[in-house]
């Protein structure tokens, strides 16, 4: 290869990381869990650290991801898969014992937007 080669290779290369980086809400539930239950044994602390800012901001996408999907389906008329209130809370117990649900085998497929919508379809369903 010559330089000039490298040259046109390298922005390339240097992107690469960024262009596959996952969207966040994407973490699997079988990596979301690994990773909080190295945090528990810190209690409340473990949101103080960059950690367990990486999960929550994880949580947090979902829910943008999810409320912005029902808000727009709502807007075009459609029927939404679950029928929340505008604002809610969650607490990492009741999320961490949601995600628990999920076979262990099942982990690796499902990811936390995946888990969070499930989540929602099952607190707050739609009347029929």
């Amino acid at each position: 290869m010559t330089k000039g080669t490298y040259a046109r290779i390298l922005p390339a290369l240097l992107a690469a990381p960024f262009l596959c980086a996952m969207a966040p809400g994407d973490m699997s539930v079988a990596a979301f869990l690994a990773r909080a239950t190295s945090l528990e044994r810190l209690g409340p602390l473990a949101l103080a650290t960059p950690q367990g800012n990486q999960l929550k901001g994880e949580v947090v996408a979902a829910g943008k991801r999810y409320k912005a999907r029902i808000d727009a389906e709502r807007r075009a008329g459609r029927k939404t898969t679950s029928c929340p209130p505008e604002s809610g809370s969650l607490t990492p117990d009741q999320w961490l014992s949601h995600l628990r649900t999920y076979p262990v085998t099942a982990r690796k497929s499902v990811s936390v937007y995946s888990a969070f919508d499930a989540l929602m379809k099952k607190r707050y369903p739609c009347p029929t």
